[in-house]
């Protein structure tokens, strides 16, 4: 791949998760209104690998060669069944925005935990900074939180926590078991394994016992279709892509995108308040993902130096 093609790709795959994760927000809220939370996710992912895998079977005989099993696995709990699962089940407490409002604080995740137990190397300055900025944001809504939402249940919110917790894992492990030129395959398989545990959360959860298809409304199931198409087959291969080609933290900025969208919409169309303080959050996490991707990349590692986790891998 050229470095002009490659470039456009990126900033293409880009777009697609800022955009469209901002917008599978509303969707899951309006699944959720006659399907249940661990079914639905596992209904999405399930067919969503199943179309990917019988894209990947007509152009290979072997999809998922080449790739470290156990390892893409665990990815595949720790993004689509604890990731994606626990939120599309804290939503059935939270409003659409403040999910998302939750999900900005990925990149301190994946900053603290890339320097505690992965590359080592403490935050440079101004992604430091721009991170912060976002997350001030965030903290101005969360201090406003009863105004937007009323009253949160804890055992949500811990939902969300452990949310980001995984997926901030499953980010920075990626590149360790996912090839950058088998990226699609991995995405596929780890969302097949995904669809399992939330299928597997749904026993504990009582869901099956009061589930009946008749009862799914048309509006919950065009959402779902939405999903699977989009928020999955679509974005996913995005974000992966970017996990395998662009540092992580820069991956992760999506997280401060995707509340101002989030918010918008649930707004718009699920008439969720927006206050003066949703303003002030809009503007700083918008400074905050505008520092960090102005953040420039540190020089190549010297020889037995080890590179950054999750940055470029493939000549961009």
């Amino acid at each position: 791949m050229t470095t002009r093609s490659s470039s456009t790709a990126t900033l293409l795959a880009f777009a697609a998760i800022y955009i469209i994760w901002g917008t599978t927000f509303l969707g899951i809220s309006l699944m959720l209104r006659t399907m249940p939370a661990f079914i639905g996710g596992g209904v999405r992912f399930l067919i969503a690998s199943l179309l990917m895998f019988a894209w990947l079977r007509a152009r290979e005989p072997h999809p998922f060669a080449g790739l470290k099993l156990w390892g893409t696995a665990l990815c595949g709990v720790l993004l689509t069944g604890m990731g994606n699962g626990f939120l599309i089940w804290a939503q059935l407490a939270l409003p659409s925005g403040i999910a998302a409002l939750f999900v900005g604080s990925l990149p301190v995740w994946i900053l603290l935990l890339d320097w505690l137990f992965f590359t080592r190397r403490a935050p440079r300055a101004l992604a430091s900074v721009g991170v912060l900025l976002g997350l001030a944001g965030v903290v101005v809504l969360s201090l406003n939180t009863e105004g937007l939402a009323g009253k949160v249940r804890p055992i949500h919110v811990i939902a969300v926590l452990v949310t980001e917790l995984a997926w901030a894992l499953g980010t920075l492990l990626q590149p360790r078991y996912a090839p950058a030129s088998r990226v699609v395959n991995f995405t596929c398989l780890q969302m097949l394994v995904g669809a399992g545990f939330q299928f597997l959360m749904s026993l504990p959860d009582r869901e099956w016992g009061g589930f009946a298809l008749g009862r799914v409304s048309a509006l919950s199931w065009g959402a779902l279709a939405y999903l699977i198409v989009f928020g999955s087959v679509i974005a996913f291969s995005c974000y992966a892509y970017l996990v395998a080609h662009v540092a992580a933290q820069k991956v992760a900025t999506y997280a401060l995108v995707n509340p101002v969208i989030a918010l918008a919409l649930g707004a718009l169309v699920l008439h969720e308040r927006i206050t003066s303080a949703a303003v002030i959050s809009m503007v700083l996490v918008l400074l905050g993902v505008a520092l960090v991707l102005a953040q420039r990349e540190p020089a190549a590692p010297t020889p037995g130096q080890a590179p950054l986790a999750g940055a470029n891998q493939v000549e961009l």
